[in-house]
């Protein structure tokens, strides 16, 4: 805590010289006192410093970059001589040079890497005698890149197709020329394999340069050339990736500012073998693939089951992420799953085997199984997301998972027809075993629904703990302070406007509301991130998702989601939690087991009775939550949070909220109010409407209130009876396997069926009816027979008349 409080006092310190300083900055180190800081020339090079007071810090911009490198990033926060000698180092390992710019601003260039997340970032002058300057540099999954850094493959199917019928022509490339400083460039193939023992030590994978396309071609940003296939050993690579670089650099010269396309089948460059016959070639690779997987260890007992219902993959964000590659949100066109509209990935790894999972669902919000269709869910061999440590396969994100489980589609689906031998490996998991997780939340004035469904409001101006479980390590504490009325003074209420979590050793994320537009800003161990080059970040212990400036959602390791919302200047938070969080919860949002008696549990452990209690013992239970500096995840970066919550009490009982709704019939809002707050929850948005005296507040509480109810409905646990296959020489109608489903049975001609025609998923999870059986018709048959019978009698008789005339003529 004195560290953060440290880093907190420097913030305050900086902020009282801004507009004394002149602006330079500090060539110097800090050292650990803040009154005896040895940076020089003015106070506000102080802002230079390492808020641990070591070494000197920066920043990059561009921040963020491919997991491929070659982006050139300005080194901010710092100046260069002209004769400098800049490198950059990478994870303490992979180093890079770099250049001055003519405004002495140094560069360099981000590496090839086979990771994803922030990594670690340091900076020599002296051509890497020293490394004085400390950064981070964020390296990010080629799929999650945004589109405007990387090269687009303009019609991306036709590339991974190239060979296969109906395939020919050109292709063609384009790019943003001002990502690759120079004139001319060359276009240069590079394929990744993966060589040795499958989970074993010697296991690793590789970027590896094959052969340029064009050499020295004009930066005009388009490139189209007719493939020819390849030879080998070139043609033994499968997956690749193609750069644009300068040509003042040899031929396949690592870590040079360069742009990627994202990595890619490289069906255009296969041998010939492939062109001439690919179906052939395919079901080859098919088999050999298929001979594989019964050597390597099954994953599948160990990765999560699917949800039921796309309703359910859509609302449980703490486990389960939108795929990319088929978002109904974005149109996508589901190239691997068709007949699919949604898919949805495990956020988490599996832990032993690093597998994933994907779940895709049909337009009707069913699950689609593999063995109903080509476009059904599938567990993955590698997570597509990678997972730590990263860099021994199959935990190299993106990479691994299409050598292990997207070519491998390649060769028995898309380029042969032989999805049985795939879908024999990997089949989906329906949803039989899948628990909902629960959801509280905090919106409003603020108000509170546990898990267990209990609603209660608690105004208090402080720091508490909404949500504490020892099991996991999971803290998350909120900060409410008074709301603002819309003629500036403050009302009797309260909201939240910071959460701050973190999970065992996990990184703390603190999510605060700033600015009139409900933004909100994320902070990552006190340091602000900023999302405005990518919306993903993979963090330690943690992921943080950020589409846009008034919504995040942080997802641990746990399964445990929370979901904030920028709304009318309150801050809505939704926590979502999986059944193994089963009675380890204390805090406002109560204990987690489906009893909502025991929710109102002071931290002392008395129990409030739930049935009993008013407003004003509602305050004090939650008065009990109060937390400590010792145990505060806050950051205090600005005199008024210091006075107010750092050296003040973290419960200010000094304030008294308003308890009751204030309905007064002289009030001329109390009818707006009525009308806007109808329905179910009408109490908390009318309490809002008029204590804060703002419709916009109510209506934003009555919108939070209607969009947790919809989750909770979304979440509801449902009655699946799994999947139920069709009989032998026969055909099912119905693919839905849910509580009143019904599925229609049928046999083939010259067969009759044996059981029930109709099969009706119960409650109980079994299917009503007797077993379907398709047995061969008895009446097609005996005329079958009889027909031959008839045939074989004429032909004897036939053949006796015939003897009989031999005999005669003899």
């Amino acid at each position: 805590m004195e560290k953060r409080l440290q880093k907190s006092l420097l913030v305050i310190f900086l902020m009282s010289c801004i507009g004394r300083s002149s602006g330079q900055t500090c060539e110097g180190q800090c050292g650990q006192k803040l009154d005896s800081c040895s940076c020089h020339e003015t106070c506000a090079s102080l802002q230079n410093c390492c808020l641990d007071f070591k070494e000197y810090c920066v920043d990059a911009s561009p921040y963020s970059g491919t997991i491929f490198g070659g982006t050139d990033f300005i080194i901010l926060n710092a100046t260069f001589a002209q004769n400098s000698n800049v490198t950059c180092r990478f994870n303490h390992e992979i180093v890079t040079h770099g250049y001055v710019d003519i405004e002495n601003k140094g560069h360099c260039i981000s590496p090839l890497l086979y990771e994803t997340g922030w990594v670690p970032l340091e900076i020599s002058s002296d051509n890497g005698i020293t490394y004085n300057r400390l950064g981070a540099w964020l390296s990010v999954h080629p799929g999650k890149l945004d589109p405007r850094f990387r090269v687009t493959l303009d019609n991306s199917t036709k590339w991974q197709y190239y060979g296969t019928s109906n395939t020919k022509g050109s292709l063609q490339m384009t790019w943003n020329t001002s990502h690759v400083r120079a004139e001319n460039v060359n276009i240069e193939l590079w394929g990744y394999s993966e060589q040795g023992q499958p989970y074993s030590e010697s296991w690793h994978g590789e970027w590896t340069y094959l052969y340029s396309l064009a050499k020295n071609y004009p930066n005009n940003g388009s490139f189209s050339f007719v493939p020819k296939s390849a030879e080998k050993p070139f043609s033994d690579w499968e997956l690749g990736s193609v750069r644009v670089s300068s040509s003042s650099h040899p031929d396949g010269t690592w870590n040079v500012h360069a742009v990627w396309t994202e990595d890619h089948a490289l069906a255009w460059h296969l041998e010939e073998k492939f062109r001439e016959d690919s179906a052939a070639w395919a079901l080859d690779k098919c088999l050999k693939w298929d001979e594989l997987e019964k050597e390597l260890p099954s994953f599948q007992d160990e990765i999560i089951d699917c949800p039921c219902t796309l309703d359910q993959a859509r609302a449980d964000t703490g486990r389960f992420h939108t795929d990319y590659g088929c978002d109904i949100e974005k149109g996508s066109v589901c190239t691997y799953h068709p007949g699919s509209v949604h898919c949805v990935r495990a956020i988490q790894a599996s832990p032993k085997y690093a597998a994933g999972q994907q779940c895709c669902y049909d337009s009707t919000g069913a699950q689609v199984l593999t063995a109903d269709s080509i476009g059904g869910s599938t567990p993955d061999r590698g997570h597509d997301w990678g997972s730590p440590p990263y860099r021994r396969p199959p935990r190299i994100p993106g990479a691994s998972h299409w050598i292990y489980d997207v070519l491998s589609f390649y060769y028995c689906c898309l380029w042969s027809d032989n999805c049985h031998y795939y879908f024999k490996n990997r089949p989906s998991s329906d949803c039989r075993t899948y628990k909902s997780p629960k959801a509280g939340v905090v919106y409003g004035d603020p108000h509170y629904i546990t898990f267990d469904g209990n609603r209660y409001t608690f105004n208090g101006m402080g720091e508490y703990s909404l949500l504490l479980s020892a099991k996991y390590g999971l803290i998350i504490q909120g900060r409410a302070e008074p709301v603002t009325m819309p003629n500036g003074t403050l009302a009797r209420a309260t909201r939240l406007s910071a959460v701050a979590m973190k999970e065992g050793d996990s990184d703390v994320i603190e999510v605060r509301l700033i600015g009139p537009e409900d933004s909100l800003q994320v902070l990552k161990n006190q340091e602000v991130l900023l999302f405005s080059e990518q919306n993903w970040m993979d963090l330690k212990g943690v992921f943080v998702f950020a589409p846009v400036a008034q919504n995040v959602t942080v997802m641990f390791p746990s399964g445990a989601g929370v979901e904030l919302r920028g709304r009318s200047g309150t801050l809505a938070t939704t926590v979502l939690l999986p059944e193994e969080f089963w009675n380890t919860t204390q805090g406002l949002l109560g204990t987690m087991n489906d009893d909502p008696k025991d929710d109102f549990l002071t931290s002392d452990g008395q129990r409030v009775p739930h049935d009993q209690n008013s407003p004003e013992e509602l305050f004090t239970f939650g008065a009990s939550w109060a937390i400590l500096n010792d145990s505060s995840l806050f950051t205090y970066d600005t005199k008024a949070l210091l006075d107010k919550y750092f050296y003040g009490p973290k419960h200010h009982a000094e304030f008294t909220p308003v308890f009751y709704v204030p309905e007064n019939p002289d009030d001329p809002l109390l009818t707006e109010a009525s009308e806007l707050c109808s329905g179910d929850g009408s109490n908390f948005c009318k309490y809002d409407t008029l204590v804060a005296r703002s419709l916009m507040m109510g209506n934003a509480t009555r919108v939070s209130f209607r969009s947790h109810m919809a989750m909770v409905e979304a979440l509801k646990p449902v009655v699946t009876c799994g999947w139920l296959a069709p009989p032998s020489n026969g055909e099912k109608e119905g693919t839905r396997y849910l509580e009143g489903s019904v599925v229609k049975l049928s046999c083939n001609t010259g067969y009759t069926l044996k059981g029930s025609k109709e099969r009706r998923c119960l409650s109980n999870g079994q299917w009503s009816g007797e077993t379907t059986e398709c047995v061969p018709d008895r009446t097609v048959g005996i005329a079958v027979g009889s027909v031959i019978g008839g045939l074989v009698l004429i032909t004897f008789l036939t053949a006796i008349i015939l003897h009989s005339r031999r005999l005669k003529r003899k």
